[in-house]
């Protein structure tokens, strides 16, 4: 809510001549305390922050922000990049959450789950490198998770003297890695973390939990179904490339980084699979097509629906970039058998490297994640989290050890890559929600008293709660 700014002055009436009298209606009138700025004026305030826009939303104020950031956070001094963030405020008495994607963000007023379970403002970051969020030059070096926890620590601390009461940390894949990384190397900052769906690839080159994975998920009806649908997509690889290459006309697709469009077609078909578990259910097993009855066009329009024939052209993959080149360098990215294929893959799961332009060059450093798991393990401290059992970036999850304190790690039955709270079980959906509530400091008696009766406390909002599942690069979170 707007306030006014200015001074709230007391009218003295002055009885006698006694300067007593003066004297106290001064003491009085200096005692008046000033009104609070409007929260605009507060967060431009902050060295560095600019306004991009403001969009009204109501029962809030929700900002477009850039924050000046050093391109190198060990050598400040080397020059800065402009980056985006949104805020999204209720009030300065309320917690917040720290929300971060792990790639662009989302220009548009929303409101991840802890925020609505704790009714809380919202600081959402953009990912360094995703453009507008790029230095220029862009020193590719400077592009790795613990400058990308800088940016986050710096934001916060900025924001921290406006929103003084508690804060958590989340996101949902690359975002929810983000969270995690943050709180590895800033563990001071966040009262919570609550992490949805991170994939944990400790060893890049030990990717069996994948294997064991796909071979067990849903049915066997439905992995033969999508088994038959990817292989028929490479046995007809003659007739659905001429297609590819006319939609790539049509559409002015080109092939540089990947090299050509065989290579690209099939990167899409090997893909199939893996996307079907991440972003859709058992259920949709039904709407899969025949393969030996399937027409081409019936197997073209599934493979495109599911995999996405424009994810590995050049136009495709530009926004990804920062992605692949993380997978590429600390991340690591999956790679499965796939037996069902036979000889019939010519290149097999493609590395990160045939994703990102050459001029860009890339070294994977192992130990990054193994610090991060092992840290995880032996340090989590209120860190909660939440993976689908049927989402294939639940095969390498987080695990909490016996250092760890207050932390859980928990799975939604039947849930894809979008699992969350709400999709848990009832013991563990009451236990969690209990949990986020008590770290943002705004736990009501009765959720403390008994777990069973903690809910959301802000109000449904079914815009502002709207999840915009962005198409994620398979490679791939």
């Amino acid at each position: 809510m707007r306030k006014t700014l200015g001074w709230l002055l007391s009218l003295v009436v002055l009885i006698g001549t006694m300067g007593a009298a003066g004297s106290t209606a001064q003491a009085a009138t200096a005692a008046e305390p000033a009104a609070a700025a409007d929260i605009k004026d507060q967060i431009l305030g902050i060295p560095g922050m600019s306004l991009i826009e403001e969009k009204p939303y109501p029962g809030y104020r929700f900002f477009v922000l850039n924050y000046e950031q050093p391109v190198d956070h060990r050598q400040p001094w080397k020059g800065t990049f402009k980056q985006r963030l949104t805020l999204l405020h209720k009030d300065v008495s309320r917690p917040s959450v720290f929300f971060t994607s792990g790639y662009n963000v989302n220009t548009n007023p929303r409101r991840s789950e802890p925020t609505t379970i704790i009714d809380g403002n919202q600081v959402s970051m953009e990912y360094r490198f995703f453009t507008p969020s790029r230095p220029d030059p862009a020193n590719w070096a400077n592009l790795d998770i613990w400058q990308a926890a800088s940016d986050q620590h710096r934001i916060f601390t900025a924001l921290k003297k406006i929103y003084k009461k508690n804060w958590l940390a989340t996101g949902g894949s690359k975002g929810g890695m983000t969270a995690t990384y943050y709180e590895r190397f800033y563990p001071r900052d966040m009262d919570g973390v609550v992490a949805y769906v991170a994939p944990n690839d400790v060893v890049n080159k030990e990717d069996s939990a994948y294997d064991r994975f796909f071979a067990k998920v849903g049915t066997k009806e439905c992995r033969d179904r999508l088994n038959a649908v990817q292989r028929e997509a490479l046995v007809r690889r003659e007739p659905l490339e001429a297609k590819y290459a006319a939609a790539a006309a049509e559409n002015g697709w080109t092939f540089t980084t990947v090299g050509n469009l065989d290579k690209a077609y099939e990167a899409v078909v090997l893909d199939y699979v893996w996307a079907f578990w991440q972003y859709s259910l058992l259920a949709d097993c039904a709407s899969l097509p025949a393969a030996a009855t399937a027409t081409d066009q019936e197997i073209w329009d599934s493979v495109d629906a599911i995999s996405g024939f424009s994810a590995y052209t050049d136009q495709g993959l530009e926004t990804y970039t920062p992605y692949y080149y993380q997978a590429g360098t600390q991340l690591g990215s999956p790679d499965i058998k796939q037996p069902h294929l036979g000889n019939l893959s010519r290149y097999g799961y493609q590395p990160p490297r045939n994703f990102v332009p050459r001029d860009i060059p890339m070294a994977f450093q192992p130990a990054a994640m193994a610090d991060v798991d092992k840290w995880v393990r032996d340090n989590a401290h209120q860190m909660l989290f939440v993976y689908g059992q049927n989402d294939p970036w639940g095969a390498e999850p987080f695990r909490i050890g016996y250092g760890a304190r207050d932390s859980y790690v928990m799975i939604a039955p039947g849930a894809n890559h979008g699992a969350n709270v709400a999709k848990l079980l009832d013991g563990e959906k009451a236990l969690a929600t209990a949990k986020i509530l008590q770290w943002a400091g705004v736990a009501p008696a009765a959720a403390l008293a008994d777990m069973g009766r903690a809910a959301p406390l802000a109000a449904p909002d079914a815009e502002l709660d709207r999840r915009d599942l962005e198409r994620e690069p398979q490679l791939r979170p």
